[in-house]
């Protein structure tokens, strides 16, 4: 059974994740803050990598200074951690899906910027406490993300999110894969260069809120970290 690492700033707050995770076939594992990890170290242990959402990434992190107008709260420990192993799994061609913070996580890792604060969306806590808002995207046909899920065009989603990326703001490396029609903000990112590295900016654990078929994308992430149970020697857990 392969092995997904949650990061996460707590257990409490990515129970969902592990469940969806759990629910398709695989084990989870809590990467979280308070240990001290290399990430070395973790992706020694894992088959692939689940980036989970939560606080805002502090903007020194892509270069910037943070807008006293845009009410960013971050955790820089968890920066601190999380940004280098997402490097680190990159080099290793490591499944990973990137959920919510997880998908802004993974374009700063990679070189990208983020918006601090975009007009008229919504944050959450690390609990994912507030009000959900839906609104639609268009998913582009031939994408690893259309793949996964089984069809592009366009669909709604929940949105739970104040910072975010347009195309100016994105990694080069990294290719969009969705966005909202509505102002253009990208709701999917993904690596054209791995087997499976795919971000999206709503939240497909959030199960009673999407249409059923986004649960492909745990499908495939447990899929791809199967491939590469397969193809090392089983996951060590400490």
């Amino acid at each position: 059974m392969p092995l997904i690492g949650i990061t996460t700033t707590d257990e409490k707050s990515a129970a969902r994740y592990a469940e969806a995770v759990q629910a398709h076939g695989a084990d989870s594992m809590f990467l979280t803050t308070g240990k001290a990890w290399s990430p070395h170290e973790v992706l020694l242990k894992l088959h692939g990598l689940l980036l989970s959402g939560g606080h805002d990434i502090d903007p020194k992190e892509y270069g910037a200074v943070a807008d006293p107008a845009a009410n960013v709260r971050s955790k820089p420990e968890r920066d601190a951690f999380e940004l280098p192993l997402i490097r680190a799994a990159l080099v290793a061609d490591m499944p990973m899906l990137a959920i919510c913070r997880g998908m802004q996580a993974l374009n700063v890792a990679a070189g990208g910027k983020l918006l601090q604060d975009i007009p008229n969306h919504l944050a959450h806590d690390e609990q994912g406490h507030g009000k959900t808002s839906f609104h639609h995207i268009w998913i582009s046909p031939g994408s690893k993300l259309a793949a996964s899920i089984g069809s592009g065009g366009q669909v709604r989603v929940s949105s739970f999110h104040h910072q975010g990326l347009r195309e100016a703001q994105k990694a080069p490396n990294l290719k969009a894969s969705a966005y909202s029609p509505e102002d253009f903000i990208i709701e999917g990112l993904e690596s054209p260069d791995h087997t499976w590295v795919v971000g999206v900016q709503f939240h497909p654990e959030r199960k009673e809120e999407l249409p059923k078929h986004f649960q492909g994308l745990f499908d495939a992430l447990v899929y791809f970290a199967g491939k590469r149970a397969a193809a090392v020697r089983p996951a060590a857990r400490s």
